[in-house]
């Protein structure tokens, strides 16, 4: 087959019946990746693509040489204190990977640390480029350093299936430990002695439902606790106090925790309340008492307290609100911190409290009458709680950002309520934040519902202009308004960037999240549509481009069947956009743990008849569809390749318009290629494609 030439992939019928409906798809063919014909399409849809786009690499080069030459590339992270130690990252010129760090700690404020320049009492903890070595993929799934400063336990994968090996690292000797654990999943916690690691294993279903003990130097692991329900994850970790290893089992709508003390690693989890259809709880251990953050009658979920000594009994401290959703909780011996989103914006609540005798539940209901939140200047941005591992600390370290200022820590001093800068991320050739502005706009869904949308420009830039408008829109994900170095590439020709607050998000709180999921999912779509247009209507756009990835990626398919006619173009990124069938097939990864989120069609008609109604491979027509750029990954675990490869096919041969591109990375996951140059080049291309159907 002619590159020149678009890939006519062959129709399989295949018979399918659910409740009545029978449905022929003729390209199921495509889901079977062992398939000489599978990768041969593939292939040939590579090709294409690239006799497509190949106007583009002169662009798609200048974009990449701006994104390289906005970044300093030999740059390190803020140390962390921990125990003895400052833990930062570097990174430098020339090199994929990230190298983590350390040194030995000496007082509160973090050591002065220059990019370039090692400290002679430096210690590298582990090299991601000398791991990587010559592989073409390369992924750390966990990096955990025991309690006593002593031990590594660090997880690879070199495929971008998500399935790693855990290995052990001597850090005072620098030897590797003959212990190795093959396909296990990302995160696991130390005891508090170091002595013990535990771990994730996946089902076949990609779902983390064991966990295992493994006792440094043995040749047998212990499984700890499995999970039967298959809507059920499961996961563990250490309190920050070290005081208790926390194992958490949940489901999309329903959370149960239980606990072990860290210094008996082989004792019995208890747990601290029994599981509950829709009932979410976490639990933070506060020294002789715990917090409990919860929505049991609280949609917005409510901050509790309990004792040590029966973790199930919650007595509330932050009653729930209507306009707040609490996020996280987190404690340390002498205050806590609540994570928090009002008004589409989060938010940090200090709750300081001090050791004076009283009872810590006196304690802690004066910590609430003296709270207070941190105010922060800007009409648009993103705080959040960040590298804070340490539980006696009277500094708080947080993460601050918006859509024109770039990725900011902080130290808060508790004591004096000064906000300490430490480090503003480098934004090299010249970038001045005063060149931009950002914006809060409201645009009128179709049901009357005002969606918020977040806009960023250049303050000489043209109006109307050219947008990119994003979108994601599931799981109560937020996409809050931050900074990008590749998006000034599009700003500096003259585009808006906005995104699409749309229900199905968090951006305004939990009911937010309800009215965009399940039978109410068509929300999201539409909200998206409503936004589109408004920003037609109000002057700020002309062609708008839409991007999504994900689930973002059902949003780009499933508004292009709306209303094809609002978009110059769509980047769909391993896009969700065959998910009726796959909500359908509990053998799939995930399947089962989705129908929380999107309702269970094998077993429910109403439901199938909802999804089939806006499903995008399902609707496909013969309308004019605008140009579309799918890209996937091969490997991908998460959404599987043959989603977009089945979706390309079907509106190559049914739909006018276009052209309908696909791009597959035959060695790469859910993320895409996994080196910062090899990213910062395939986010090029995309944005090479998105200026050409801006300005064309």
């Amino acid at each position: 087959m002619s590159s020149n030439t678009p890939p006519v992939a062959k129709k399989v019928p295949t018979k399918r019946t659910h409740h009545g409906d029978t449905v022929i798809d003729e390209y199921a063919w495509l889901g079977n990746k062992e398939d000489p014909d599978t990768t041969a399409y593939l292939e040939a849809e590579n090709a294409f693509l690239k006799q497509q786009t190949g106007h583009l690499s002169g662009l798609q080069e200048q974009v990449f040489q701006e994104i390289k030459g906005r970044t300093q590339e030999t740059d390190l992270s803020v140390a962390s204190r921990k125990g003895a130690w400052w833990y930062f990252t570097r990174t430098e010129e020339g090199k994929q990977y990230a190298v983590s760090c350390r040194v030995p700690a000496d007082g509160d404020a973090p050591p002065e640390i220059i990019p370039g320049v090692r400290l002679a009492d430096e210690q590298v903890i582990l090299d991601g480029n000398e791991l990587a070595g010559d592989n073409a993929f390369f992924s750390i799934g966990t990096s955990a350093v025991s309690p006593d400063g002593t031990m590594l336990a660090y997880s690879t994968d070199y495929k971008g299936d998500e399935r790693f090996t855990l290995r052990f690292k001597n850090l005072e000797t620098g030897e590797l430990l003959p212990d190795e654990i093959t396909d296990i999943f990302y995160g696991g916690a130390w005891s508090a002695d170091g002595s013990t690691f535990f771990y994730t294993r996946v089902d076949d279903a990609w779902r983390p439902y064991q966990v295992y003990r493994h006792a440094l130097g043995s040749q047998e692991d212990a499984l700890v606790y499995e999970e039967s329900d298959e809507k059920y994850w499961v996961g563990i970790g250490l309190t920050r106090s070290e005081r208790y290893l926390v194992l958490g089992a949940g489901s999309k709508i329903t959370s149960e925790v239980r606990i072990l003390d860290a210094t008996d690693p082989t004792g019995e989890f208890r747990v601290v309340r029994p599981r509950t259809t829709g009932v979410e709880y976490g639990v933070e251990h506060a020294g002789d008492f715990f917090y409990v953050l919860h929505n049991e009658n609280a949609e917005n979920f409510e901050l509790a307290t309990a004792p040590l000594d029966d973790p199930g009994t919650w007595t509330p401290l932050i009653a729930h609100r209507d306009d707040t959703r609490l996020l996280e909780i987190d404690a340390f011996s002498d205050h806590a911190v609540v994570h928090f989103r009002r008004d589409g914006l989060t938010g940090l609540r200090v709750l300081p409290y001090s050791a004076d005798g009283r009872s810590w539940r006196e304690r802690v209901e004066a910590s609430e009458r003296n709270a207070y939140e941190i105010d922060f200047p800007e009409p648009l941005y993103d705080v959040n709680p960040a590298g804070n591992p340490e539980f006696t600390t009277r500094r708080l370290r947080l993460a601050y950002t918006s859509m024109v200022t770039p990725p900011s820590v902080y130290d808060y001093a508790l004591d004096t309520h000064e906000l300490i800068l430490l480090k503003q991320r480098p934004v090299l050739g010249g970038y001045d934040p005063g060149d931009y502005e950002q914006f809060r706009e409201w645009a009128m869904a179709e049901d009357g519902t005002r969606v918020p949308v977040s806009i960023v420009k250049r303050k000489d830039a043209a109006k109307p202009a050219p947008t990119l408008l994003y979108g994601y829109g599931s799981y109560e994900t937020s996409i809050d308004p931050g900074f990008s170095v590749p998006r000034l590439s599009l700003l500096d020709r003259g585009f808006v960037f906005a995104v699409a607050h749309v229900r199905g998000g968090g951006e305004m709180g939990r009911r937010w999240y309800e009215d965009g999921k399940l039978t109410r999912k068509r929300n999201t779509f539409t909200d998206f549509v409503a936004v589109a247009r408004h920003m037609k209507a109000t002057g700020w756009s002309e062609r708008v481009i839409a991007r999504g990835g994900s689930a973002g990626g059902l949003l780009m398919g499933a508004v292009t069947n709306l209303a094809p006619e609002e978009f110059a173009g769509v980047v769909a990124e391993v896009p969700f956009v065959d998910a009726l069938n796959t909500i359908l097939d509990p053998s799939l990864p995930l399947t089962v743990i989705e129908w929380d989120e999107w309702g269970d069609p094998l077993h429910n008609p109403d439901v199938y008849a909802y999804m089939k109604s806006y499903s995008p491979y399902e609707n496909v027509d013969g309308r004019p569809y605008p140009p579309i750029l799918a890209i996937t990954s091969l490997n991908d675990t998460r959404v599987l390749y043959h989603e977009p490869a089945k979706w390309i096919a079907k509106l190559r041969a049914t739909a006018s318009g276009g052209p309908f591109l696909l791009k597959t990375e035959m060695g790469a996951g859910h993320g895409g290629r996994s080196g910062r140059y090899d990213a910062w080049r395939e986010e090029a291309f995309a944005l090479a494609w998105i200026i050409e159907r801006g300005t064309a």
